[in-house]
């Protein structure tokens, strides 16, 4: 038996195009539940907003989220940054490259005094992503 750990973000009636754009971004299978799937139509969601969605990305990132019905109070999604790191130089920095497209920049990905390449974004959806590099890459 294993485990995993996976995000789960929150959106306010935008998930399914959220999530459509993630898996533009990361590849993969993306399953997508609809409130009105699942006769959830009591809480004043719109009957096709996401319930549940779930993208299997090409790597093995799962990623998860939802729209959040109104009156359930909506997570300001500030306390949590979503990080991509490892050694894969190519797959990281298109994956960066992606999701900065309508982001805001905070830090672009460059070299650091730690000897990796980091950089940090808000995607067009509000979500916080962080991206570190390891190893040695050749420069930009």
């Amino acid at each position: 038996m294993s485990s995993v750990l996976s995000p789960y973000l929150s959106f306010a009636g935008n998930a399914r195009e959220a999530l459509e754009f993630y898996a533009s971004v990361f590849g993969g299978d993306l399953l997508l539940t609809t409130f009105a799937e699942f006769g959830m139509d009591a809480h004043g969601a719109e009957p096709e907003q996401i319930m549940h969605g779930q993208l299997n990305a090409a790597k093995g990132f799962v990623l998860m989220a939802s729209d959040t019905p109104p009156g359930m109070g909506q997570p300001s999604g500030n306390s949590i940054t979503v990080c991509l790191s490892g050694t894969d130089v190519d797959d990281l920095r298109g994956y960066f490259d992606k999701l900065a497209e309508g982001a805001e920049v905070t830090m672009p990905l460059q070299k650091q005094v730690w000897g990796d390449y980091y950089g940090q974004l808000t995607d067009r959806f509000g979500t916080p992503w962080m991206a570190n590099i390891s190893g040695n890459q050749p420069e930009a």
